[in-house]
C-alpha cells in the first residue's frame, strides 16, 4: 500500500513548519525547521531510549508548539538532561539539556515523529565510536564525531557517564 502523505521536495525552502506527533496522537506539535539538517546519536542512552540510534533535529525550544501537553511526561535521564515522552503510548518526544547554558535553549526532536520527514538532510553522526558494528548508514559526507569530540564541543556534558 502506498503512503498517501506527500513527501517534501529535497529542494524545499526553509524555514518551514511541519506537524508531527506521537504514536497514539495524544501529543501533537508543529515544529518550525530552520534547516533540513538532522543527525544520529549513537550514545548508549539514546540507543536505549529509541531502540537504535536517535535520528533527531536540534531546534530552539521555542520553535515547537505542543498540543496535548498534559500527556507529556518527563524523565531526568542524567544530572543535566531530560527526555520527554507520551504518557499514553510511550513515544519518545524530545531530549533537552536542563543545565544552564546555550544548550538548554534547544530540543532534540526525533525526525520519526514528523508526519512528513521527506526532504531532510542527514548531516552528522555523534558518538560514532559507540555505534554497534552491526549496522551502518549508507552515504557519505556526514560529519562524524567521537565521544571525545562531543565532550570537547559540548563542554563536557555526557550522559554516558552521568556527568
Amino acid at each position: 500500500m502506498t503512503d498517501p502523505r506527500p513527501v517534501a521536495a529535497a529542494s524545499a525552502i526553509f524555514p518551514q513548519t511541519r506537524p508531527g506527533g506521537c504514536l497514539c496522537g495524544a501529543v501533537r506539535f508543529e515544529a518550525v525547521l530552520a534547516t533540513p539538517d538532522f543527525g544520529a546519536c549513537h550514545c548508549e542512552m539514546c540507543r536505549r531510549w529509541t531502540g537504535s540510534a536517535l535520528l533527531g533535529m536540534s531546534l530552539p525550544a521555542g520553535a515547537i508548539t505542543w498540543h496535548g501537553e498534559e500527556h507529556i511526561a518527563r524523565i531526568q535521564s542524567s544530572d543535566w538532561a531530560e527526555r520527554g515522552f507520551c504518557s499514553r503510548c510511550g513515544s519518545g518526544l524530545y531530549y533537552r539539556v536542563t543545565a544552564p547554558g546555550a544548550a538548554a535553549q534547544r530540543i532534540e526532536l526525533p525526525i520519526g515523529l514528523l508526519d512528513d520527514a521527506g526532504g531532510l538532510t542527514f548531516t552528522n553522526e555523534i558518538y560514532i565510536d559507540h555505534k554497534p558494528d552491526s549496522y551502518a548508514y549508507a552515504g557519505a559526507g556526514r560529519k562524524l564525531m567521537t565521544r571525545q569530540d562531543c565532550l570537547e564541543a559540548f563542554g563536557g556534558l555526557d550522559e554516558t557517564d552521568g556527568k
